[in-house]
């Protein structure tokens, strides 16, 4: 997915290691390249122009101080690479851990994100880790939702909290209300709670996912988001933010053919 857009850098890059010293000019045409790269593979407009105006106003600023036409062009190279981590979320951090046992991981996002294959794929990763995972049915919305986590749920040997049959019928909160409780009285430690979604963001959807937040009061939500939706991730992020909060995002579906945008 990244393949197009790291050519794209890369060869803004190769123009400047072959002058023998830059000026101001090299580098606002190199970083001008850089951004229409990031337009074309669906990064945000905001994001983009912020992006180029941080990294041309430092690189303006550190200019002066180098010598040569190499040296030049490799601190410019690393202040992209720096500016481009940070867009990114700079450094790693793992889940936060209850002091006192279940861990609460909450998933939130739109319909199709790959909430549901998520809730499995995390709960076998702890489950080898030595946790002991539980997940839970609240996504009591979309049609057969309550059955594909019992199935992935089976698929990778971790059992689901699930008393309502779904399809509309039940109530998400008092469902992962419940599952909380059941998890501490079978003494897993780490709870998974998978949440409803739409087509697109609405106030049901985001009043649901909250109440279900003040419900539960998980550790961490993570936001769910597809990486094929491109520069709509920012907008549904954004309502996603402002209307639930969240700790941390996931980006599904990155084997597919997105531009690597989101």
């Amino acid at each position: 997915m990244f393949d197009a857009l790291s050519s794209k850098i890369s060869g803004a890059f190769a123009s400047l290691r072959n002058k023998g010293k830059l000026s101001s000019s090299d580098i606002e045409k190199t970083i001008s390249e850089i951004r229409e790269a990031l337009l074309e593979a669906d990064v945000a407009l905001v994001v983009a122009d912020g992006f180029a105006k941080r990294v041309d106003e430092k690189a303006q600023d550190l200019l002066p101080t180098l010598q040569s036409g190499v040296n030049q062009a490799q601190a410019i190279f690393d202040l992209v690479n720096q500016e481009l981590t940070e867009i990114l979320g700079g450094g790693a951090r793992r889940v936060r851990f209850a002091k006192n046992p279940p861990t609460v991981i909450m998933l939130a996002g739109l319909q199709g994100a790959g909430k549901t294959t998520l809730a499995a794929k995390l709960a076998k990763f702890y489950k080898d880790q030595g946790d002991t995972p539980i997940l839970v049915a609240s996504d009591l919305q979309r049609p057969n939702a309550v059955t594909q986590l019992q199935v992935v749920g089976q698929s990778v040997g971790v059992p689901v909290f699930a008393p309502e049959p779904g399809n509309g019928v039940g109530d998400p909160v008092a469902v992962a209300r419940a599952g909380i409780e059941f998890a501490k009285s079978k003494l897993h430690n780490m709870v998974i709670v998978d949440t409803a979604g739409r087509l697109g963001v609405d106030e049901e959807l985001m009043a649901e996912a909250s109440a279900i937040r003040d419900a539960i009061n998980p550790n961490e939500i993570l936001f769910v988001v597809d990486a094929m939706i491109g520069q709509d991730a920012v907008r549904t992020a954004e309502a996603f933010r402002d209307g639930v909060g969240f700790d941390g995002v996931v980006l599904t579906k990155l084997d597919g053919d997105a531009r690597g945008g989101a």
